[in-house]
């Protein structure tokens, strides 16, 4: 009996050893399985995500009215017709808080005195590039609010004047900007409605003495010809409102513009008012690289939505 129970009892080792094997490569697999999973969330966190390209390409036409005492002191009025260019997308360090907006525009502007009898040319080009910080406000609101810098360059030609028939313009300036876009649909079409403000608060602006020829400043007096803007001697501002009918990949943009300047130094007088119609086209593309494609795993991150 002694005999018997040693032998019983001496099976008990070999078979906890074998049950502490199989737990062990269980655990193991179990590790292994576990250390996959978390590379691929990994992985899947670090691909990099879609940031599309959001772009507009704008007509407008509408109402002009000019001042400029430096070629005349009466108010000339008449129509104005340009082209914009717009483009917005989210930021890579950050694209679901910052997002970027470039713009870039002719004008031309025909206006006539009150006598019906002169006519007064512009020509002006402008560009510009912000940043903004945006927050999603929830029922597909979002807003955003930073800053961006301009470069305005134009000319103001007179018909009537022989002596000083042009009145150059020309400004770079620092702005407060922001936006406001909401998402919503009227039965089957999606439409965007976007307002986009800008301010300009400081810069750099150029005008030449009261009555100062041009050519006097060819020949090399150009003294205080630069003056720094501030809301005093420069103000002016950028009013831009659209809607976006989303007809299928490509959007059908509607909208209103009202612009603003005025400016006041050396005795000189300027003021500028433009009410027109915007009327284009605007869309979302992805630059995708032949040899790579796209990412399914990766996000897709609008600038507007």
């Amino acid at each position: 009996m002694k005999l018997m129970a040693n032998n019983a009892y001496s099976k008990l080792p070999i078979e906890i050893v074998a049950m502490s094997k199989h737990k062990i490569i269980l655990l193991l697999l179990f590790i292994a399985v576990s250390i996959d999973i978390k590379a691929i969330e990994q992985d899947s966190l670090q691909v990099e995500p879609l940031r599309p390209v959001a772009s507009a390409y704008m007509l407008e036409f509408g109402g002009s009215r000019i001042n400029d005492t430096y070629l005349t002191p009466l108010k000339y009025t008449g129509w104005m017709a340009g082209f914009q260019y717009e483009r917005m997308q989210a930021m890579k360090f950050n694209p679901e808080k910052w997002v970027m907006r470039l713009s870039a525009g002719v004008e031309i502007d025909r206006t006539q005195n009150p006598a019906k009898n002169a006519d007064m040319w512009y020509l002006g080009l402008d560009a510009s590039w912000g940043m903004m910080h945006r927050w999603r406000l929830g029922h597909e609101i979002t807003i955003g609010a930073g800053g961006s810098t301009s470069l305005d360059i134009g000319c103001l030609y007179s018909t009537r004047n022989g002596n000083n028939p042009a009145s150059a313009k020309a400004a770079w300036t620092v702005n407060a900007t922001g936006y406001v876009a909401w998402n919503f649909s009227i039965g089957c079409l999606p439409i965007t409605v976007k307002y986009q403000p800008t301010l300009p608060v400081t810069g750099v602006f150029f005008s030449p003495d009261y009555g100062e020829l041009y050519y006097e400043i060819y020949l090399g007096n150009d003294d205080g010809l630069a003056h720094v803007a501030w809301w005093g001697n420069y103000f002016a501002m950028d009013n831009l409102l659209t809607a976006d009918l989303h007809l299928s990949n490509t959007c059908l943009r509607i909208g209103y513009r009202n612009q603003l300047l005025s400016t006041k130094v050396n005795d000189i007088v300027t003021r500028m008012t433009i009410h027109s119609v915007v009327l284009g086209v605007s869309g979302e593309w992805i630059s995708v690289s032949s040899r790579k494609g796209l990412n399914p795993s990766a996000r897709l991150i609008s600038a507007l939505y």
